[in-house]
């Protein structure tokens, strides 16, 4: 009996999922950066958006360890993973929102700039899980 093997998705998907993942990682280092930078007088604000943001680095977990169970198991995962990372952005705007109410507060444009790069981790995320997504939808039958 002869095994093949192969990758549970393609290489170039494998490979923008890994892109996607780090450009996630850097923006969050980025951001932290920019936290002790900019000094915003309530980090506070910035904790909605950073719970929906773990929520969805969880959705995007369970979707790479979906590789194992096949292709139909990550075109679902990367499903849920997308949503997640949609609701990045529907937070974002919300955070944007409150900001501009004070808009005349000295550290809205401090907070708007922190906002913004924490949307960009969201659209990252949305990358990765459309790459899962990609690659499996290729490999199903």
């Amino acid at each position: 009996m002869r095994r093949r093997s192969a990758t549970p998705v393609d290489r170039e998907d494998l490979f923008r999922l890994s892109r996607s993942i780090d450009d996630v990682l850097d923006n969050l280092r980025d951001f932290s950066r920019e936290l002790e930078l900019y000094r915003p007088p309530d980090v506070r604000s910035f904790l909605p958006l950073l719970h929906v943001i773990g929520g969805a680095l969880d959705a995007l977990h369970d979707s790479v360890r979906s590789l194992a169970d096949g292709p139909d198991a990550i075109v679902d995962a990367a499903r849920r993973s997308d949503h997640a990372a949609s609701a990045v952005r529907r937070e974002f705007e919300l955070a944007i929102a409150r900001a501009l109410d004070r808009a005349s507060d000295e550290g809205a444009l401090r907070e708007r700039e922190l906002l913004r790069r924490l949307d960009v981790v969201g659209l990252r995320l949305g990358e990765a899980a459309d790459a899962l997504g990609d690659g499996g939808l290729k490999r199903v039958s």
